[in-house]
């Protein structure tokens, strides 16, 4: 009698035992599964901050670059423009007459593009194939260097972020080429391919060593930007042949 007893009260003890081990077990479970919970809101806090902080960036260099372009513009366009009407306004005969007006016309049409340019709101409306063209013709009328530009698209939708985040990665990439690469030409490919857009920018100028990256954290500024937009970004380059900066951007 005394063994089922024990043998009862051994079941019992032991079944608290198991019981109280798989509550232990769950408890444990739930709070990990909070931990983890937790550390990927955490994550993705950080996540949507970085990505928040580099558009806020990108879009605050734009500006600063339209500005400087406008400023650039006003003293060597827009004044050469208005010097050129009040000479030709001061020989008071019909011919120059005439000709004042075309030019103070020019001046008006001039200031109005200007005027367009002081907000993002051209980003909206560009086309990225439009922006490349545009650059690289800055660069042409500039004397700098040949230009070419390629691509397979017509039109293309990007949400806004991302084209801002690219028109500002292509601003530094030609910015960076002018300053250091002295090539003779650049060539910018823009394609779609199997919903990714690839963007490739080419010069044969003197090129550099990458793992050194002489434009100090220029190239890792590149590919922070374009992964925050969930792209990658590849550099080569060989001395004395050239460099090649490849953009790859998942698109719907």
């Amino acid at each position: 009698m005394n063994g089922d007893v024990t043998q009862i009260f051994f079941i019992v003890v032991s079944g608290i035992i198991l019981m109280l081990l798989m509550c232990s077990f769950i408890v444990v479970m739930v709070l990990l599964h909070r931990q983890q919970q937790f550390r990927n809101r955490q994550k993705m806090d950080q996540l949507k901050g970085e990505y928040e902080r580099t558009i806020l960036g990108v879009e605050k260099e734009i500006q600063e670059q339209t500005l400087s372009y406008i400023g650039q513009e006003l003293h060597d366009n827009l004044g050469q423009i208005l010097s050129l009407t009040k000479l030709t306004l001061s020989r008071p005969d019909p011919e120059n007459f005439s000709e004042g007006k075309k030019l103070i016309n020019q001046a008006i049409k001039e200031v109005r593009s200007l005027s367009k340019s002081l907000n993002l709101d051209w980003v909206k409306e560009v086309q990225l194939s439009q922006f490349i063209q545009g650059e690289l013709q800055k660069i042409e009328n500039s004397g700098f260097s040949k230009t070419l530009f390629e691509t397979n698209l017509e039109h293309l939708e990007l949400e806004q972020d991302k084209k801002v985040v690219l028109i500002r990665i292509i601003q530094e990439c030609l910015n960076n080429t002018m300053k250091h690469a002295e090539p003779e030409l650049i060539t910018i490919l823009l394609r779609e391919e199997n919903n990714t857009l690839t963007l490739i920018l080419k010069d044969d100028g003197k090129g550099f060593h990458v793992a050194e990256d002489h434009s100090g954290m220029g190239l890792h500024n590149l590919k922070s930007r374009i992964e925050t937009i969930g792209g990658t970004l590849n550099i080569s380059s060989i001395i004395g042949i050239g460099t090649e900066i490849k953009l790859l951007l998942p698109i719907e």
